[in-house]
């Protein structure tokens, strides 16, 4: 599964300069999100771009407003299930931003993200919700701390700032098909 740097073995890996050093090592939160680039757009380079800092603004109009963002996650599904990896579990990634569960703020301090490739309003793919099944099911065996009530969305630690992984999500399915794993 994961690796004592905090490597997944299944994930490819392109590790994102967009991150630093956990000021604790309780990670106990697991946080999905969806992304797009341009958004609604599947696949091409962009996203890896994005978290890697070298994304060529020209290439697009709507990258004008990403100018200087520095972004990452620990995770990336792509719509066909591959799974990228650009944080290691044991660094902390830049994607929650400003952020609060149950009254701790700075989520990133303490989770770990994962981004769907998607849209809030356009279905997952099964392929997707495999590959996330899998990758969560390796977390929590790696990180107990980290149960069914602590894996969320984006919006539910940034309420009113974000909305994914949007109501396109099947919270439902995918905490079912948990449960069954473990």
């Amino acid at each position: 599964m994961f690796d004592d740097s905090g490597w997944h073995a299944a994930a490819a890996k392109k590790p994102s300069p967009h991150c630093d050093a956990r000021s604790d090592q309780d990670i106990s939160l697991l946080v999905i999100h969806n992304i797009s680039l341009p958004p609604g757009q599947f696949g091409g380079p962009y996203i890896d771009e994005l978290f890697n800092g070298t994304l060529d603004e020209s290439q697009h109009p709507y990258f004008a407003g990403l100018r200087g963002l520095r972004v990452s996650s620990h995770f990336l599904i792509r719509r066909d299930g591959t799974m990228i990896q650009y944080v290691p579990t044991t660094q902390r990634a830049w994607h929650a931003g400003k952020s609060c569960f149950q009254g701790r703020q700075a989520c990133n301090d303490f989770s770990i993200g994962i981004e769907l490739e998607g849209t809030d309003h356009q279905a997952y793919t099964a392929d997707q919700y495999k590959s996330l099944l899998t990758l969560s099911r390796d977390i929590m065996h790696t990180y107990p701390r980290i149960t069914l009530g602590r894996i969320v969305g984006h919006c539910d630690i940034a309420p009113g700032r974000k909305t994914d992984p949007g109501p396109a999500f099947d919270w439902s399915g995918f905490r079912s098909q948990l449960c069954r794993m473990r």
